[in-house]
């Protein structure tokens, strides 16, 4: 959630990015009126508690013949201040409902509006060229023997997929690429749980307006996670941390996506799956130190594309497009040929505090109180990137060619060869 603090002292501030994101302005005013009553009835319940205090002497020193009605009056005393206490609960929880509705307050300079309206910032390798009819990357991966599609929709339903041969060899090997360069930037490998409890899950915003692309066991009270952020972020829930240097963790996990909404969008291939696999860098540290963070973040993420040469472009996403725990978020997109378009690999997120107030995670300043510290988070690699890969790489006979970068991975293999024509 954000800072009540910031809320009471720059309300506009909150306002002008809640209408940049395209939300409720409305909830802002909602959000100090919730805020107001919660302070008057802590303040009542105070007060009542400190008379209650002070009568509670009284009564303890007066002479016996006195007590009988003093403590009568105790008594009475006792349940206004019950019923105060009750007042200032339901406040309480009132304003945190309010103040839940509300996004991460968005960095200067993310642009206003939707999924159209993001800002390129840079693009980088030139696109590929053929001397043939690219062939989209499901019909190579069956060429190649490397991705079943058929099997997976018999077995699992749509959007379900088997990696299959070289296909599964290849995502493996794309993930101890990038498993081995998070080592090299610091970073501590987590295998991580995929199924998390309702308080972690909402802590890390993702049970807001997106909660239908979640899978839910109601049986056991839990959620399937869609990245392994959720996880990483509930890593130190309720912890007090140090945070002089960044903590960087790499979690690995399997991910499910419900996809509800996108119907007849992506059916074809591995693009927009239920399931599928991630490397999630994910960061705590100083809020100060955030943005510089993020800039880090970014460059893992273009260096890895840059060592399996793929043409990409950096887009700055617009406030509409971010999600409630975002307060800026950088995608990375690659060429994909045979769509003509760029279409995300990965993204990165600074989240400044708002996912660690929502889960008690702080540090101690320099003053001794704790405060809140900032998350950040950014993919390193996942499934969707063989499709880059295999359609930029490949070759008029139906083969692939192995990035340099991706090789040692692959036991030195250079090229994919089909095995079906």
């Amino acid at each position: 959630m954000i800072d009540p603090v910031l809320l009471r002292e720059n309300p506009d501030l909150i306002k002008r990015s809640q209408e940049a994101r395209g939300d409720s302005v409305d909830v802002v005013d909602e959000a100090l009126q919730a805020d107001r009553e919660r302070r008057a009835t802590i303040t009542a319940f105070e007060e009542l508690r400190a008379e209650q205090n002070a009568f509670g002497k009284k009564v303890a020193a007066a002479p016996k013949e006195e007590k009988k009605e003093l403590v009568a009056q105790a008594q009475s005393l006792a349940a206004r201040v019950k019923e105060a206490q009750h007042a200032a609960n339901a406040a309480e929880v009132r304003f945190d409902e309010v103040l839940r509705r509300v996004g991460n307050p968005i960095i200067d300079g993310v642009p206003a509006g939707g999924e159209d309206d993001f800002i390129t910032l840079k693009t980088v390798g030139d696109k590929p060229t053929f001397d043939f009819e690219p062939r989209d990357h499901l019909e190579i991966g069956e060429r190649l023997g490397a991705i079943d599609m058929a099997r997976g929709a018999k077995v699992s339903g749509a959007r379900f997929y088997y990696l299959k041969g070289v296909g599964a060899r290849l995502e493996i090997a794309l993930m101890n690429m990038a498993l081995d360069r998070a080592l090299a930037a610091g970073f501590i490998p987590l295998i991580t749980p995929t199924l998390v409890k309702p308080e972690i899950m909402q802590g890390t915003g993702f049970l807001g307006e997106h909660s239908d692309e979640v899978y839910y066991l109601p049986a056991d009270d839990l959620y399937l996670t869609g990245t392994s952020e959720v996880a990483l972020a509930g890593y130190h829930a309720d912890e007090i941390l140090e945070v002089d240097q960044p903590l960087r963790y790499a979690g690995w996990s399997t991910c499910y996506r419900r996809e509800a909404g996108s119907g007849g969008k992506d059916t074809r291939g591995i693009i927009r799956v239920h399931q599928f696999n991630k490397l999630e860098m994910f960061v705590y540290t100083l809020p100060e130190e955030a943005e510089a963070e993020h800039a880090r973040l970014l460059s893992y993420q273009e260096d890895m594309l840059q060592a399996l040469g793929l043409s990409y472009r950096v887009i700055d996403v617009a406030a509409g497009d971010l999600g409630s725990s975002a307060a800026r978020k950088y995608d990375v997109e690659a060429w994909v040929p045979t769509q003509d378009a760029y279409r995300e690999l990965t993204s990165t997120s600074n989240c400044t505090t708002f996912q660690a107030r929502r889960l008690d995670i702080r540090y101690r300043t320099e003053s001794g109180k704790t405060s809140p510290v900032a998350t950040l988070n950014g993919t390193l690699a996942t499934t969707r990137w063989l499709v880059a890969i295999l359609e930029t790489h490949q070759r008029a006979d139906g083969s692939v060619l192995v990035p340099e970068a991706l090789r040692p991975y692959l036991g030195g293999l250079e090229v994919l060869e089909p095995i079906t024509q």
